[in-house]
């Protein structure tokens, strides 16, 4: 083996072992913190959301640039992206705005899901996203949940 190869071999190995010997760091914690309406283009409806990121970690994490997915009831529903940078600083939290696009076929494909008949109380959520850090670094997140239907909403879906 020529010496160029024995020497990117041990440090490759001395990467990778560094890399293993860095202490385990906590996820970023992500939820919505808010939604505005934005002026869509056509046949879009598009919304700024903001999302709250929390820093669990004893070091500050460096950001630049985020996207994010909302699935509802098991279907991409909007997605976004925007190359905003900041920090969310050591066991600290900031707000991050992300533009999404919500397209009316996908609006027409969940509605047409809704009233197929069977009563729905409940509507499932799923948001995934990553945080772009700086260097190698990228903070993915993922939130779910559900929430019920007002009563008057329920009572407006057809029944059969």
């Amino acid at each position: 083996m020529p010496m160029r190869r024995r020497v990117l071999l041990v440090v490759a190995l001395l990467v990778v072992g560094g890399c293993a010997g860095l202490p385990q760091k906590e996820p970023l914690q992500v939820t919505v913190a808010g939604i505005e309406p934005l002026q869509g283009e056509g046949l879009e409806l598009r919304m700024l959301v903001r999302l709250r990121v929390q820093n669990p970690n004893d070091a500050p994490f460096e950001f630049d640039g985020v996207s994010v997915t909302l699935e509802v009831q098991g279907k991409t529903f909007a997605t976004g992206v925007a190359g905003e940078s900041g920090v969310v600083p050591r066991f600290g939290e900031t707000v991050v705005s992300v533009p999404v696009t919500v397209s009316v076929l996908r609006m027409v494909r969940q509605v047409m899901g809704v009233l197929d008949g069977k009563p729905v109380d409940t509507i499932r959520y799923d948001m995934s996203g990553k945080l772009s850090g700086t260097g190698f670094s990228v903070a993915r997140f993922r939130a779910q949940g559900e929430f019920e239907l007002p009563k008057s909403a329920q009572a407006a879906a057809p029944a059969q």
